[in-house]
């Protein structure tokens, strides 16, 4: 099993920044692909930023330029930096871990992201 722990969440002026952080625990078997997703009221879940084993990052073509995602292995934690949030941006942000040996995938339990004035 594995369990992931986010935090960073919060409420946040337009324009301005916010890092989340996902710390994974638990049986874990080598470098995971980790990355986060997130969820708007009344939409569907949608990729954000994902980044593999091998450090290799992708990105929602609506954060691009404006989020990073990266990673501290030693500390199996996965970062998004968010800067010039924008309303659109609201949504309960997830966290995930791929196993790379197993292939399963794991999510935490959500942050909260409000990009309000």
């Amino acid at each position: 099993q594995v369990q992931l722990v986010e935090s960073g969440g919060g409420l946040v002026q337009p324009g301005g920044s916010l890092r989340l952080s996902c710390v994974a625990s638990g049986s874990i078997s080598g470098i995971p692909a980790m990355g986060w997703y997130r969820q708007a009221p009344g939409k569907e879940r949608e990729l954000v930023a994902g980044i593999t084993s091998g450090d290799n990052t992708n990105y929602a073509g609506s954060v691009k330029g404006r989020f990073t995602i990266s990673r501290d292995n030693a500390k199996n934690t996965v970062y998004l930096q968010m800067n010039s949030l924008k309303p659109d941006d609201t949504a309960v942000y997830y966290c995930y871990v791929q196993r790379p040996l197993y292939g399963d995938r794991y999510w935490g339990r959500g942050t909260q992201v409000t990009v309000s004035s």
